[in-house]
């Protein structure tokens, strides 16, 4: 597998995996099968990321009504692991294809060498033709156990592997101006910048207009579309909707970056992706200009309160004084320090003996940080 390579990422919810019955559809499995073969012979290498291992876990043993208790979640998935790899093997053994199953946690990106394995173990299996089937490892990670996260982990993948396109089976035909349910609402055919308007549409802050997961997609695009990587959001059972997003065709919910920022790395994007945040920094107007406009690293002087606990090393959030999420960092100092480093200019801070150290360095240096606009 060479660095041009046509790396396709597609995320499949159990939504669109799981029938009207709540059993696993087998005829859908079998014909996304077929499609990813004719995917193949088009030059791409897909990487399929799934969610449905509680779902078909719930169907084996014989459990109508989703339980809310972890321990019974994490049995489900358990057990509904195999019933979903199986599956997933038989289809594409039908349809020519090898797959393999890889299971990650919040715990295998969170450690960046722990992250460079993972990628290294897509790229070989994608070396050997293999078409990886990646999923969450919900019968140990706790956290993780709820709606929408595999749309992070899909985001993740992509930029792991540096993938051309990432796409997200949905069950709505992707991101609408308002409620889907509302036949006045219009579908967003493309994306250039995620907006305050945007995350309002797909169920932000002060938005009533939540659309089942939707916001999910969109977090996960505006990482994407830093990393160049278009994600594609549609109705995962439109006919041939995986042949559409790569020939570029009119479907869905199309995000693409009007510019991508040069200075995204490797290891920036494991900030934004690899690891979950610990606690957020809400900055002033004139702190937000500078990260946005100048690619300046962020001080103390600038930071006008702290929520959640952090320590130093630690991944935070930036949020300007409207809850707009505008960078993801890694602190400097804990969450204790900069509460009362918060608002002093570095001259201050280098004459308290306890903060002198944040006198004389960035709070996040921008070296370490990814900034959302």
């Amino acid at each position: 597998m060479s660095e041009s390579s046509n790396i396709l990422v597609v995320k499949i919810g159990t939504s669109t995996l799981i029938g009207a019955d709540g059993a696993l559809d087998r005829p859908y499995l079998s014909s996304l099968a077929l499609q990813l073969a004719r995917v193949r012979d088009a030059g791409w290498a897909p990487i399929v990321v799934t969610s449905g291992a509680i779902g078909c876990g719930l169907e084996v043993l014989g459990i109508q009504k989703r339980p809310t208790d972890i321990p019974s979640l994490q049995a489900a998935a358990s057990v509904g692991q195999v019933e979903l790899s199986t599956a997933y093997a038989e289809a594409f053994s039908e349809a020519g294809l090898t797959s393999s199953l890889v299971l990650l946690t919040r715990h295998d990106t969170a450690s960046r060498s722990a992250y460079l394995h993972a990628r290294d173990a897509l790229k070989r299996l994608l070396d050997l033709g293999v078409v990886p089937i990646v999923n969450e490892n919900d019968a140990t990670s706790v956290e993780q156990i709820r709606f929408g996260d595999n749309d992070t982990l899909a985001a993740l993948v992509a930029c792991l592997i540096k993938a051309r396109l990432c796409v997200i089976f949905s069950d709505i035909d992707g991101l609408y101006d308002g409620n889907p349910a509302d036949p006045s609402s219009q579908l967003i055919p493309s994306v250039d910048k995620i907006t305050p308007e945007i995350l309002g549409v797909a169920g932000g802050t002060g938005s009533t207009l939540g659309s089942g997961g939707m916001l999910t997609k969109v977090r996960a695009a505006r990482v994407l579309m830093i990393a160049g990587i278009p994600l594609v959001v549609c109705h995962g059972r439109a006919q041939d909707a995986l042949l559409h997003a790569i020939a570029g065709d009119a479907i869905g919910t199309r995000f693409a970056a009007a510019r991508v920022p040069h200075e995204i790395t490797n290891y920036k994007l494991w900030i934004a992706l690899g690891d979950t945040a610990k606690g957020s920094l809400r900055v002033d107007d004139g702190a937000r200009r500078a990260l946005v406009e100048k690619g300046s690293s962020l001080l103390a002087v600038g930071v006008r309160s702290v929520s959640g606990s952090c320590a130093k090393g630690d991944i935070v959030d930036v949020l300007d004084l409207a809850g707009h999420h505008v960078a993801r960092g890694k602190v400097r100092a804990s969450s204790d320090e900069v509460s009362l480093a918060a608002g002093h200019s570095q001259s201050e801070l280098q004459n308290n003996s306890v903060l002198a150290h944040l006198g004389q360095h960035e709070l996040i240096h921008r070296d370490e940080m990814v900034v959302f606009e």
